[in-house]
């Protein structure tokens, strides 16, 4: 099974040449048939150069350049749109995603999931340097989420996610502009039926750069997109519910 990696890169010059080659050689010791998809999402810094480096020192290295306007969620659905593998994963530029947590998901994939999920709060699961006030809003929201969607999962807004290829087809149409994509991708693949299983992963704040996530700006997109998902697994009596797959889900143990 091929794996696409998707790498939305906003001004990430200083950090995406190490996440991107630590990446590939982790996949390549694995021996695991991969590509890694590049968006240099309208950078205004050296990104685009970085990113023509790791073509030339990697051969399953490409990118594209996004068209305006620029969003974390214009580039992924870039991303999506263009990725040729038979399973996707979105991996952060910014080096907070562990890359042997990806190796760990792609096993998990191969198990029969349609999806595998991360989550930074179960046993296994790390933050480290986690903003305090990102992490309580954090927490916040996930419990929201997982009270109106009677769910045990308990990352959703968590960015670090594999899919396979049917999944992306089902999902759509994707509407986020921005990171509330973290959270529209995969509630509407639970809604509409697809399994997925979970496993803990590790995340560490960037140590260059900025953060793209700005909280003031994502709360009624991230309420936005989770009311338009629970009205759709409420009002639309299945329409777009595929039917049953492979398999139902499986958890591990949570501790949220």
């Amino acid at each position: 099974m091929k794996l696409s990696i998707v790498i939305p890169a906003h001004n990430e010059q200083d950090c995406l040449y190490g996440t991107v080659s630590a990446l590939v050689e982790i996949l390549q010791r694995e021996r695991i048939h991969h590509e890694v998809l590049i968006i240099n999402d309208n950078s205004s810094d050296n990104t685009l150069s970085v990113c023509q480096q790791l073509t030339l020192d990697f051969s399953s290295v490409r990118y594209l350049c996004n068209q305006p306007p620029n969003g974390f969620g214009f580039a992924i659905r870039r991303g999506l749109a263009e990725f040729d593998g038979d399973a996707v994963a979105i991996v952060m530029a910014d080096a907070s995603d562990d890359p042997n947590d990806l190796i760990a998901g792609y096993y998990k994939l191969l198990e029969g999931y349609d999806c595998v999920f991360g989550s930074r709060f179960i046993k296994g699961g790390k933050v480290v340097d986690y903003p305090i006030h990102k992490l309580y809003i954090n927490r916040l929201a996930n419990w929201f989420i997982k009270v109106l969607f009677r769910l045990h999962y308990n990352d959703t807004t968590n960015a670090f996610k594999l899919y396979r290829r049917d999944v992306i087809e089902g999902v759509q149409p994707i509407l986020s502009h921005h990171f509330n994509l973290t959270v529209e991708l995969p509630l509407k693949a639970i809604v509409r039926g697809f399994s997925y299983a979970v496993i803990p992963n590790r995340w560490y704040n960037r140590k260059t750069g900025i953060s793209k996530l700005k909280i003031k700006e994502m709360g009624s997109r991230y309420l936005f997109i989770v009311l338009y998902i629970w009205l759709e697994k409420y009002l639309s009596r299945g329409d777009y519910h595929r039917s049953k797959g492979r398999a139902a889900v499986s958890e591990l143990k949570l501790n949220a």
